[in-house]
């Protein structure tokens, strides 16, 4: 079923308006993109240019240097590159601060522009509100040649920050308000990255961004609806500039999910204040976070085609991109066995020289039967509430003189356990019951439960971090410092196989019983992050 965009599209095709398809993924590089810019690359690339056999650009709108930095620049360029995206044409903006001020100085000769020394505050006061229209400068009249003078003026570094600024001339009563006389250029004497100080005089958003498409030749400017009032004013740049042939400007609901910050500037607050380590901390919705928490470019892309693409705004469930994830985990990782609340479990009846090889197998959900060896000695770890002296209602697990299944190992039964002071279990004893082999078992012996476990005598210590969401979930219109979940993060020592000490970097292993673990790109150390629970929550 196609989408809106797909119907324009199809439409725009079979008329002729445009014979090949030109898209564009426009980041600025004030900060690394999030999962938000994830629908954006998805849409403008696979659901637009590679369905349509056209073209993609990746072009940064660079044109506040007081904010934007290279660190950015690369990152969206790896993030976009890792999603699949084609960044053979990496364009920048700034590529076009010359056209963009000849078509200034073209609006100012057509009595289109003018320039002002109002301050942003007067230029607010004076704009008007829904009901009331605003107010025109004193300048608004002001001759074309005084206007092209002045101009000149900005653009050679003879008007200091903010004394002076260049209006587009259209319609101060206009209901739309982004069409009262909107500033279109600002003095900035700042060193621009890629420019250096060229420059002291930088377009507006509004002006640059039509420009931009105009000049690339963009079939299809698509962009969230908080531009859809700019369309106007988009329309009208490209009409009074003279572009042969304009692009066209689309819009579609942004992409909000449950308890997840999809506002680049607290984000970026968020890293400033240190309340997480950078921008590609795993609890951060930027694509360099859920990258190295474990969610990969085709989770990502299968989320975006279920959520579709509309002109509602709605907010999306956690638990949907949880699944796209869950499902892909399921099938391809390894599974590997780890204890996150180890307590020791002697084997009495095996000594101290006992060792074993088991197959262990490797991933049951991929049906191929493959194994790999794991070992069992008469010492190991397991879950300290895998074993419970006076369990709850329907425990199926270890309690004294009871019996559970080593998961790929034999049937133990409790004989013994011991405690400290405080009454608190610090070791259990148990023995094999002989005939009982995983694969091998014709005992008779029945159990309710299977536990996982790890070999005490080659495990390895594990840093496991059980990662939450960044927001508490709240009903209430409140602002995000007052739903931060200062609980988001719990950090555990525990015990693994010690197959798991030389696991690769970002890569993901279903833990048994636990949940699904990626090892972290950035530790040297065996650090595995959880990607996500077992349980899938969502009603799909």
């Amino acid at each position: 079923m196609s989408n809106f965009i797909e119907d324009i599209i199809n439409d725009d095709l079979a008329s002729g308006r445009c014979n090949k398809i030109v898209t564009r993924f426009p980041p600025e590089p004030n900060g690394y993109l999030h999962i938000g810019h994830v629908k954006s690359i998805c849409l403008n690339y696979y659901g637009t240019a590679v369905k349509y056999g056209g073209q993609f650009n990746l072009r940064f709108d660079d044109t506040n240097p007081a904010k934007e930095d290279d660190e950015f620049v690369r990152s969206i360029v790896d993030d976009v590159k890792w999603l699949g995206a084609d960044t053979t044409r990496v364009l920048f903006a700034s590529d076009y601060f010359d056209k963009m001020y000849e078509c200034a100085v073209l609006l100012i000769k057509k009595g289109k522009a003018y320039v002002d020394d109002m301050s942003a505050e007067e230029v607010r006061l004076t704009r008007g509100t829904l009901t009331e229209p605003g107010k025109e400068s004193k300048n608004r009249n002001r001759p074309i040649e005084e206007s092209l003078k002045l101009f000149e003026d900005m653009k050679n570094g003879l008007v200091p920050d903010g004394a002076l600024i260049l209006r587009a001339k259209i319609d101060m009563a206009s209901p739309n308000i982004n069409m009262r006389d909107p500033v279109i250029y600002r003095v900035l004497h700042e060193e621009h990255h890629r420019q250096g100080n060229k420059w002291c005089i930088y377009p507006m958003y509004d002006f640059a961004h039509p420009i931009e498409d105009a000049v690339e030749g963009i079939t299809h400017s698509i962009c969230t609806l908080e531009f859809e009032d700019h369309r106007p004013l988009y329309d009208w740049i490209v009409r009074e500039c003279e572009f042969e042939n304009p692009p066209h400007q689309y819009e579609f609901a942004r992409l909000s999910i449950e308890r997840t910050i999809m506002s680049k500037r607290y984000l970026k607050k968020l890293v400033d204040t240190g309340a997480v380590d950078g921008w590609d901390d795993p609890r951060m919705p930027t694509i360099a976070g859920l990258r190295r928490r474990g969610y990969t470019p085709s989770s990502l892309i299968d989320f975006c085609e279920k959520i579709g693409v509309s002109k509602a705004n709605s907010e999306v469930e956690t638990g949907l991109l949880e699944s796209c994830i869950r499902d892909e985990l399921n099938t391809n990782a390894e599974r590997a066995m780890a204890v996150l609340d180890p307590i020791k479990l002697v084997i009495v009846n095996r000594d101290d020289s006992y060792s074993e090889e088991l197959d262990f197998e490797i991933n049951p959900t991929a049906g191929d039967g493959k194994t790999r060896k794991i070992t069992i000695s008469n010492e190991l770890y397991i879950e300290r509430s895998d074993f419970e002296v006076v369990p709850p209602p329907k425990f199926k697990r270890l309690v004294p003189d009871g019996t559970v299944r080593l998961k790929g190992a034999y049937i133990i039964r409790a004989v013994g356990y011991e405690t400290d002071e405080s009454g608190k279990v610090t070791l259990v004893k148990a023995e094999i019951i002989e005939g009982t082999k995983s694969g091998e078992d014709n005992s008779g012996v029945k159990v309710k439960g299977v536990i996982h476990w790890v070999d005490a005598k080659s495990a390895v210590d594990i840093e496991a971090r059980m990662y939450d969401y960044l927001l508490l979930d709240s009903e209430e219109k409140v602002d995000f410092s007052e739903r931060m979940n200062h609980n988001s993060l719990k950090v555990i020592k525990a015990k693994a196989e010690k197959y798991l000490e030389d696991a690769p970097k970002l890569k993901s292993y279903q833990f048994l019983r636990q949940g699904y673990f990626c090892r972290d790109l950035k530790s040297d150390k065996p650090v595995f992050n959880l990607v996500v629970g077992l349980k899938d929550g969502y009603k799909k």
